[in-house]
C-alpha cells in the first residue's frame, strides 16, 4: 500500500502537534523497539480493532501486515469471527495474546491468572507493551469509527474473510 497517506493520517496531520505526538507513539509500537514482536503486535491490533468494530483500521492492518505476521486465511477469519480456542491457533503464546486482548476488551482488566499466562508466554515487558498497545488501538478505533472513514483502496472488509470460508 504505497501512495498518498491514508485518510486517518491525513486527519491527524491537520494539526501538526497532534501528528507529531502520534508519530512518536507509533514509531515505537510499530517498530522493532517494542517488546512485542510483529506477529503478537498484529494480533493485538487486529483483535482490538475487530472487538471495537473498527473495520477501517482492521482492513489497513490486514492488508499491510497480515502476510508479514504469518497469518493464514483461517487465522484472519478467526480474528473476526472466532476466538483464541479455534484450531488455527496452535501456538500457546498466540492464544495467550488473544485471550488477553479479549479480556481487556470485555473487562478492562486481566485476572492474576491471565496476567501470569501472558507474562509466561511473552515476557513482562511485552505484556506491558500489549496493555498500552491494546488501549492505543481502542483510541484509534474510536477515531476511525466516529469519523466514518471509508475503506482504503485494496483493504478487506470483515465480511470478506468470513464469506470466503462459509461459502
Amino acid at each position: 500500500m504505497l501512495g498518498p497517506p491514508i485518510a486517518l493520517f491525513r486527519i491527524f496531520a491537520r494539526r501538526p502537534e497532534r501528528a507529531q505526538g502520534i508519530h512518536g507513539w507509533g514509531r515505537y509500537y510499530l517498530s522493532r523497539q517494542s517488546a512485542l514482536g510483529l506477529r503478537h503486535r498484529e494480533l493485538v491490533i487486529d483483535r482490538t480493532t475487530v472487538r471495537c468494530g473498527a473495520e477501517y483500521e482492521w482492513g489497513v492492518h490486514v492488508a499491510v501486515f497480515a502476510e508479514k505476521a504469518g497469518f493464514d486465511a483461517e487465522q484472519i477469519r478467526s480474528l473476526v469471527a472466532g476466538g483464541p480456542e479455534d484450531g488455527c491457533w496452535s501456538d500457546p503464546a498466540d492464544r495467550a495474546v488473544l485471550r488477553s486482548v479479549d479480556a481487556l476488551c470485555e473487562t478492562n482488566d486481566l485476572s492474576d491468572d491471565q496476567w501470569q499466562e501472558l507474562t509466561d508466554a511473552v515476557g513482562q515487558e511485552a505484556t506491558v507493551d500489549l496493555l498500552l498497545l491494546c488501549g492505543w488501538y481502542h483510541a484509534i478505533s474510536f477515531a476511525a469509527r466516529v469519523l466514518r472513514l471509508p475503506p482504503e483502496p485494496g483493504t478487506p472488509a470483515f465480511d470478506d474473510c468470513t464469506r470466503s470460508t462459509t461459502t
